[in-house]
């Protein structure tokens, strides 16, 4: 597997954290780590810190990304955000199917394909995440699980529209709770996506998509996981909320 064919891709999901000034703040804080970062850096803000942050990034290598969106363009859907909406203030990126989405707010695999195809339309890039519970992993059976959500997630997508989708293999088990997959094991599960992404796209599109690992990465652990060769960067939860940390990882991608 040749990375080079990649560009790895680091993004920080900040959850439900920061106001919008906390947010501007932490934007310029990392401004110059991302100046010199040979990876794509991705702010993944919540709703209301969204304008304030693109207006933080103006200028610089910054990226900023929504947590979800719906995937109605308009509607009586009180409470909801479309990916219409995001795109006009700023927004380049969204994530779709968070395993929180997923277990805390009922999101399936078919409406984070909904999720997908309206983002896409809307012209964002998708970060759309997939990933096994302790439970399945314990019956072996988390390449199974992690390909349906992969092939469902995708349905519709086009193999141009796959340049647009970054998959994020996060096994549920480590999100938040400071277990981290191994190397190995995290660079299999990636691997078993970009050889679904072969089947149904061909190699070389499998060989150009970019698969994260999120699950508890962070300064300590960045290097190892990225030195894989399936894993071309990484979805940081509460790292991506610490400056120094997250530029730690920032520098483990571009030099890995």
């Amino acid at each position: 597997m040749n990375k080079q064919l990649r560009k790895a891709v680091i993004a920080g999901n900040w959850k439900m954290n920061l106001l919008p000034a906390e947010a501007a703040a932490l934007v310029e804080q990392l401004k110059p780590m991302a100046a010199g970062a040979n990876c794509d850096v991705v702010l993944c803000a919540p709703f209301v810190d969204l304008q304030a942050a693109a207006a933080a990034a103006a200028g610089s290598n910054l990226k900023i990304g929504a947590q979800n969106c719906h995937w109605a363009a308009s509607g009586a859907f009180t409470g909801e955000v479309s990916a219409q909406m995001l795109k006009e203030i700023g927004a380049e990126y969204v994530i779709v199917g968070h395993s929180e989405r997923r277990t805390l707010f009922g999101d399936t695999n078919e409406t984070v394909a909904k999720r997908t195809r309206a983002a896409l339309d809307a012209g964002l890039t998708v970060i759309l995440c997939v990933g096994e519970y302790l439970e399945q992993r314990q019956q072996n059976i988390t390449v199974e699980v992690v390909r349906t959500q992969t092939k469902i997630g995708l349905a519709g997508v086009s193999a141009d529209e796959l340049s647009r989708i970054i998959i994020a293999y996060e096994p549920v088990w480590a999100i938040g709770t400071g277990l981290t997959a191994t190397a190995a094991q995290a660079n299999e599960v990636n691997k078993a996506i970009r050889d679904l992404l072969a089947e149904l796209y061909g190699r070389d599109a499998a060989d150009g998509a970019v698969i994260q690992y999120g699950g508890s990465m962070n300064a300590a652990n960045a290097a190892e996981l990225l030195a894989q060769p399936d894993v071309d960067g990484g979805l940081i939860g509460g790292a991506s909320l610490k400056a120094a940390d997250f530029a730690a990882i920032v520098r483990a991608a571009s030099e890995g």
